[in-house]
C-alpha cells in the first residue's frame, strides 16, 4: 500500500489504481437475481454471481460512447467493461468516482477499429489526490446532491405506477366507477364497455412529424431560441425538460409548421427504441424520427400518454422491419387505433391523475437543477478550487 502525505499530491491513476477486464455471460437480461450487471453504458441486468465481490466503479471498455458507473453493492461486469482495482486504503472509492466522470473517458482510445479504452492510456491520466479526509468530504458534497437525485427519481417510480396502476385498471381491465351497470359490447378490438369507442390517433389531436432543417445553414443553429428534440431527449423521461440541441430563431421559423405547444405527446417511431413517449414542456421542435400529438383537449394528457406507451410494440413492429429500420410516416402513425373512453370517465381520470403528472414534472425539473449545480461544483472541488479541508461535514470512515 502506498503511504500518502497529507497533501495534494499529482499523481497517475496507474499509481493508484488498475482496470480488470469484464467476463462474457449470458441470460442477464431477463434474470432476477441479486446482483447488478454491468456493460459499457451502465446497467444491463442482473446475476445470480458477482464478479467483483464489493462496491466499485465499472469503465466502459468498448463503443462510441463509454461511460463511467458507481455500484454501491457487489457486481457483474460483462466484457465490453472494466471495474476498477483501488490499489491503496488511501482512496475513497466514492471521490475516485467523481474523479472518472469529471474526465472524458471517451477521449482516450486504443486506436482499434471498435472505439475501445486502452488500459495503458488509462494509467496516464494524471490525478490530484488529496488526503483521504479530504476526500471524503469532496465525496459527501457530491453524494448529497445525487442521493436526493436518487430519492426524487424512487418518488417519480411510485407515482408513475400509481397512475399506472390506474389506467389499467380503468381502462385494460374495465373497472372504472360505475362498470358494474354498464354492459360490455363487440368492437373492432374486441369486447368494450357500451358507450366507448375505438379511434384512431388522427381524430385525438393534430399529428405534425418533426424535421431537421438543413445542417448546411449554419444560422439555423448558431443560437439557442428553441429547443429541438431529438429521440436520445425522449428516453426515459415522461416529461421532455430540456434538450441537447437548439435551433435558432432563423432556423425554427424557416419550418414553423413544425413548432408544437407545451403538453404535445413526443413519440419515437424509428429504430430498436421506437415506441418511447414523453411529454413537452415548452414549445419546440423536433426531429423527423417524432411524431408528436398535438391535443384536442387537455384532459387526455394523461389518459393517451399511457394509451401510446402501450402501442409500444406495434410503433416497434412498424419502426424495425426486419434489417432495416423504417420511420413510422405520419398517416400511418396518425391511423393507429386506442378505445376512446367516454367523456365523463376520461374528465375523472385527468382529475385524478394531473397532480401525479405534474408533481414527476417538479421533480424532474428539482433533478435537472441538482445535477446541474453538483456539475458546476465538480471540477471545482476536484481540482480544489473550492477549499473543503476547513469545512466541518461529517463523512464515512472519518471525522468531520
Amino acid at each position: 500500500m502506498k503511504d500518502y502525505s497529507p497533501c495534494w499530491r499529482q499523481l497517475k491513476w496507474g499509481d493508484l489504481a488498475t482496470l480488470e477486464y469484464g467476463k462474457g455471460l449470458r441470460g442477464y437480461q431477463a434474470a432476477k437475481s441479486r446482483y447488478p450487471v454491468y456493460g459499457t453504458n451502465g446497467l444491463i441486468g442482473w446475476h445470480d454471481t458477482a464478479l467483483c465481490k464489493k462496491p466499485g466503479i465499472i469503465i466502459g471498455r468498448k463503443g462510441a460512447y463509454r461511460g463511467v458507473h458507481l455500484s454501491k453493492t457487489p457486481f457483474f461486469v460483462i466484457d465490453t467493461a472494466f471495474y476498477l482495482n483501488l490499489l491503496s486504503n488511501e482512496v475513497d472509492l466514492t471521490w475516485a468516482y467523481y474523479q472518472l466522470i469529471n474526465f472524458d473517458i471517451n477521449k482516450i482510445d486504443s486506436g482499434s477499429a471498435i472505439p475501445s479504452t486502452s488500459r495503458e492510456a488509462f494509467y496516464q491520466i494524471p490525478v490530484l489526490l488529496p488526503p483521504l479526509l479530504t476526500q471524503r468530504k469532496i465525496a459527501a458534497i457530491l453524494s448529497a446532491y445525487d442521493d436526493l437525485t436518487e430519492n426524487n427519481m424512487r418518488r417519480i417510480a411510485i407515482l408513475e405506477e400509481m397512475a399506472r396502476s390506474l389506467y389499467r385498471e380503468w381502462f385494460v381491465h374495465f373497472r372504472f366507477p360505475g362498470h358494474e351497470k354498464i354492459r360490455m359490447v363487440e368492437s373492432e378490438m374486441g369486447l368494450i364497455p357500451e358507450g366507448w369507442e375505438v379511434n384512431t390517433l388522427e381524430n385525438l389531436g393534430t399529428i405534425v412529424t418533426g424535421k431537421t432543417p438543413s445542417k448546411l445553414v449554419f444560422e439555423y443553429f448558431n443560437e439557442a431560441y428553441m429547443p429541438f428534440v431529438k429521440t436520445p431527449d425522449l428516453h426515459g423521461n415522461i416529461f421532455c425538460i430540456q434538450t441537447e440541441e437548439y435551433l435558432s430563431e432563423q432556423g425554427a421559423l424557416s419550418q414553423k409548421n413544425k413548432t408544437i405547444p407545451p403538453n404535445s405527446l413526443c413519440v419515437n417511431c424509428i429504430g430498436a427504441k421506437s415506441g418511447a413517449v414523453s411529454i413537452t414542456t415548452f414549445q419546440c421542435q423536433t426531429n423527423q424520427q417524432i411524431n408528436s400529438m398535438i391535443l384536442e383537449e387537455k384532459y387526455l394528457r394523461e389518459f393517451l400518454f399511457f394509451a401510446l406507451v402501450g402501442l409500444k410494440e406495434t410503433i416497434h413492429q412498424y419502426g424495425s422491419n426486419g434489417a432495416t429500420m423504417v420511420n413510422l410516416n405520419k398517416g400511418k402513425f396518425g391511423a393507429l387505433r386506442t378505445i376512446y373512453p367516454e367523456q365523463s370517465i376520461l374528465m375523472r381520470f385527468h382529475e385524478l391523475t394531473y397532480p401525479m403528472f405534474e408533481e414527476i414534472k417538479a421533480l424532474q425539473l428539482k433533478n435537472l437543477n441538482l445535477r446541474q449545480t453538483r456539475d458546476l461544483l465538480l471540477p471545482k472541488l476536484i481540482s480544489g478550487e473550492v477549499d473543503v479541508e476547513g469545512l466541518d461535514i461529517r463523512v464515512e470512515g472519518g471525522e468531520g
